[in-house]
């Protein structure tokens, strides 16, 4: 990992080529699930069309795994060059009302680079994360993520969290990536998700409603290898305003036109269809 870091830009996407090739023609990894996800959520498209957007996201797989390791020894200035924030103003208007934020966005694209926000805004950044099974591993992406003084907060530790951090002068950014698959005996809201009736996790809506968070969408785009475009979009500022799960749905529109835009960037060895439901006409 610390040699990966310390490799120039045009060496480390040599490196990702070869590791593409490994990953989906040698080791074949999670390529059955990545089709089912593919032939699920994209049932109108051949198998031909399919087959490419497969491809496309290997590619892009490999890539961001090293740029994560990347990031250990990449400088301040390189990564503002590299994940850029086209409207951060936008940000700064909410903070400006006094209003904690929550920042909900899918696992579409590079979010390992996303913690220079920082840099960017008056804002406490957090970050909601599932603590990672193996022990090194999940203190390695604590301590990765956390060097631009953002704060990582255990999916399990969530609301306590929050509840303390509520009671403070200091206002706060919570990020969410809210587009993992729920267990199905805690799914209190199902929707429809790139052509399937789903499980959706409603939590950043429950708490944006509960503190009165404004709601922000992130939308990050890549411009070209190894470097990413972030522009926010204001989905409320008036959580408390909307029926139960319009906030939640508003999120998964927004997500579904990101995806189906580019779809070689969303990370589809996630098994986000592993519960589902007919479609309701």
């Amino acid at each position: 990992m610390w040699i990966i870091s310390k490799m120039s830009f045009r060496l480390l996407y040599l490196f990702s080529d070869f590791m593409y090739y490994v990953l989906y023609y040698i080791f074949s990894y999670r390529k059955k699930v990545v089709r089912e996800n593919l032939k699920l959520a994209f049932p109108e498209m051949s198998s031909l069309e399919r087959t490419k957007i497969e491809k496309k996201y290997y590619k892009y797989l490999a890539d961001i795994f090293l740029e994560s390791f990347k990031s250990m020894n990449i400088s301040e200035d390189e990564m503002k060059k590299r994940y850029k924030f086209k409207n951060p103003e936008l940000l700064d208007k909410i903070y400006d009302k006094k209003q904690n934020l929550i920042l909900i966005a899918g696992h579409y694209c590079s979010w390992e680079w996303v913690f220079i926000l920082d840099r960017f805004t008056k804002y406490k950044i957090n970050a909601i994360y599932k603590k990672l099974s193996n022990k090194y591993f999940d203190s390695w992406a604590k301590k990765n993520r956390s060097k631009y003084n953002g704060d990582l907060i255990s999916t399990k530790d969530t609301f306590r969290e929050i509840l303390k951090k509520s009671k403070t002068s200091e206002l706060n950014l919570y990020g969410f990536a809210s587009d993992q698959s729920p267990r199905k005996n805690k799914a209190t809201y199902w929707g429809e998700f790139l052509n399937n009736y789903v499980p959706i996790h409603v939590g950043a809506e429950i708490i944006a409603k509960k503190y009165n968070m404004a709601v922000v969408f992130m939308d990050v785009q890549k411009i070209k290898r190894g470097f990413y475009e972030v522009s926010f979009k204001t989905i409320t500022e008036e959580p408390k305003k909307f029926k139960d799960f319009e906030i939640t749905d508003k999120f998964i529109d927004l997500l579904e036109k990101q995806i189906t835009n580019k779809p070689e960037y969303y990370t589809w060895t996630h098994k986000r269809f592993k519960h589902r439901k007919s479609l309701i006409n």
